[in-house]
């Protein structure tokens, strides 16, 4: 892949370092007030103690993760900023503008051109979400709070992508998963999951299925969305029948069986001989129509 002299998009938020738990950032506040309100006058110098102690010694980074940013900090000034952690996180948010742009170029053509699986409401021109990076944890809105454990993921209530850049050395070192086209492909996905919340097939269910069998359609069909996207940008961004290797090697890693759910019932997102057969449906076609998996009509053909 060359992202050299590529666009980067300007939908994209640095959120640095949070907690999950709380929208301030992580310390209980709320909890702290209300011990001391029934402690009384005593309680309340104690919690100002405690407060004023961690606001002076402790270090900034850790002061931001308790209490969230100070006023006037931004991350885009680097205060607080997932980006500037490491020369590793720039690069990966470098790159994920850069990801983000080309899925805006070919989403936006394949709206307009309106080749998209049908499912009974227009979905008008594409709307481009955004992309949140974050360390730790994050809140999203509407979608509640998340740790950077779960993975990048998207929140369709808020229409953002969400990913903590350390996230594709984990992809490499833990799931075994290099290259620079796999960490494409996350970022495709999760898009792809943004087409479908415009689309609606997000939104379906199937009569006798399970909900983890609807789940699995919905994210083989990301896979497939993120495979057209693939297809599409071959040629902008010098992608490489080795780049498509790493793509798909990271669909096959990222199956349910090889991530260690021994029973199909348990699936959520397909095994990894499913994922792998979708993404490259999708790239091989580069059609989004192709890419119905609710139109199979038996669980078991997907």
């Amino acid at each position: 892949m060359e992202i050299q002299g590529r666009r980067r998009s300007s939908n994209f938020e640095d959120r640095g370092a949070g907690s999950a738990g709380h929208a301030a950032g992580g310390l209980p506040i709320g909890l702290l007030l209300s011990i001391a309100q029934r402690l009384g006058f005593k309680g309340t110098l104690i919690v100002g103690a405690l407060l004023g102690a961690v606001y002076l010694f402790m270090p900034d980074s850790v002061r931001q993760l308790l209490l969230g940013p100070s006023a006037g900090s931004s991350a885009s000034a680097g205060q607080g900023s997932a980006c500037q952690l490491s020369a590793e996180n720039q690069s990966a948010c470098d790159f994920s503008r850069v990801i983000l742009a080309s899925t805006e170029d070919v989403w936006k053509a394949q709206f307009e051109a309106q080749r998209l699986p049908n499912y009974g409401a227009e979905p008008g021109p594409y709307r481009e979400p955004t992309l949140v990076v974050f360390s730790g944890g994050v809140q999203t809105g509407g979608c509640g709070g998340a740790t950077s454990d779960v993975g990048p993921f998207y929140c369709p209530a808020d229409k953002k992508l969400y990913i903590d850049p350390n996230f594709y050395g984990v992809m490499e070192k833990r799931l075994k998963a290099p290259g620079d086209f796999a960490q494409a492909y996350v970022i495709a996905h999760e898009v792809g999951h943004h087409v479908q919340n415009l689309i609606g097939s997000s939104r379906l269910s199937v009569k006798g299925e399970t909900k983890n069998q609807v789940s699995v359609r919905v994210e083989l069909q990301a896979d497939c969305l993120a495979g057209v996207w693939g297809h599409t940008a071959r040629a902008s961004l010098a992608i490489t029948d080795e780049d498509l290797k790493e793509a798909l090697n990271a669909a096959h890693q990222i199956g349910d069986d090889s991530l260690g759910h021994s029973k199909e019932s348990d699936y959520t997102h397909g095994s990894s001989a499913q994922r792998v057969r979708w993404f490259q449906r999708g790239f091989e076609s580069g059609d989004p129509r192709n890419c119905d998996t609710f139109t199979v009509t038996r669980y078991a053909d997907l």
